[in-house]
């Protein structure tokens, strides 16, 4: 398959997007900027496009597919309206009012119209309506309800750029739209409502504070720090995600002790005739001995980490790095994220110090 490249940015006429809806609504694949990562779009609503979203990415079928809306009405097309739900569904409006549209997921009961292969199996559909605007356009000239997960073969970092689109891509879909580097760089929060009280699944941008100013009490699921062996209910809870090719560990503790500690399994994989990778801070960078030092950007701007993080773990692989340390990160809300997003790349390895 030859994969085409166009270059639509958000300032752009979006009729440059009438052939991308065209192959999306014809059973076709594209992958398009979001505001948080690139995602590889097919049609939500036909399921052999959800099989070929998976068969693209080699990704597990029981992964479900997030669906990206362009209009809040159309939520009423894809999620269940019986009456047990909906109480689910006014919650759902009081968190679009606040964070729609943007990086937030919600999960909700699915209507029929739904193909199982888009949900993973599951009666539940997960549904984001993205803030960026070429995004928004496609989807609209798609058809209304588009399934993308990022656009990146399964457990890789997901793809900030388009050119990590196609190092993963090219040759497995139809088509890639440029428009330029994201803006925040990790995938949405997603939030369930089906249950009392509502979960994160996936912490994001879209912090559990602000969550429950909306909805009260919010809980965040055991899965995110790696704990349980349940079936996923929403995308990257299951399985080893965002990893580069090295082997990569996440180390928390004081932070002169840090830096002593990756200093020493630097020195260490260098006997071993191994090339070192850390994952830095601006505060710490200029200590770090390894082969290669990456800086995520400043501590005290967290949606800087979240924004480069990606993009570091793809600069590794290029660069070779086969042992990779990082900084542990802490917090609330985006740093909560970026440390959801670096203990998946190690598999969960993790040392304190």
């Amino acid at each position: 398959m030859n994969t085409k490249v166009i270059t639509c940015m958000e300032d752009d006429d979006k009729g440059c997007l009438a052939e991308a809806g065209s192959i999306i609504r014809q059973g076709g694949l594209v992958a398009f900027p979001t505001e948080t990562v690139y995602g590889l779009g097919g049609d939500a609503l036909n399921p052999l496009s959800s099989k070929k979203i998976y068969e693209a990415k080699g990704r597990p079928s029981d992964n479900p597919l997030i669906v990206h809306i362009c209009c809040f009405a159309d939520i009423y097309r894809i999620v269940s309206d019986a009456p047990e739900h909906r109480q689910m569904l006014e919650a759902a409006g009081r968190l679009a009012d606040a964070f729609w549209p943007g990086p937030l997921t919600m999960i909700l009961p699915k209507a029929d119209v739904v193909p199982f292969e888009t949900t993973g199996g599951l009666s539940t559909v997960a549904v984001r309506f993205p803030s960026h605007r070429t995004a928004q356009a496609l989807i609209a000239a798609a058809g209304g309800f588009v399934a993308a997960p990022s656009a990146n073969t399964s457990g890789r970092p997901s793809p900030t750029l388009a050119k990590y689109v196609l190092e993963d891509m090219d040759g497995r879909i139809d088509m890639v739209i440029d428009g330029g580097e994201v803006g925040i760089g990790l995938e949405s929060t997603i939030v369930d409502l089906t249950v009392e009280p509502a979960e994160i699944l996936r912490p994001g941008y879209v912090s559990r504070d602000m969550l429950q100013e909306v909805l009260g009490r919010v809980e965040t699921d055991k899965a995110c720090s790696g704990e349980g062996e349940q079936a996923p209910r929403a995308p990257g809870m299951k399985y080893r995600h965002y990893a580069p090719k090295g082997d990569m560990t996440v180390v928390s503790g004081k932070k002169e002790n840090v830096v002593e500690y990756i200093n020493r399994q630097a020195e260490l994989a260098k006997s071993e005739g191994k090339r070192s990778g850390v994952i830095a801070t601006d505060e710490t960078a200029a200590g770090y001995r390894a082969d290669i030092v990456k800086s995520v950007g400043s501590r005290t701007d967290e949606l800087s980490a979240a924004r480069h993080l990606y993009t570091v773990l793809r600069e590794f692989d290029e660069e070779g790095a086969e042992a990779i340390y990082s900084e542990a990160f802490e917090g609330d809300g985006i740093g909560e994220a970026v440390m959801n997003r670096l203990l998946k790349a190690a598999g969960y390895h993790m040392i304190q110090v």
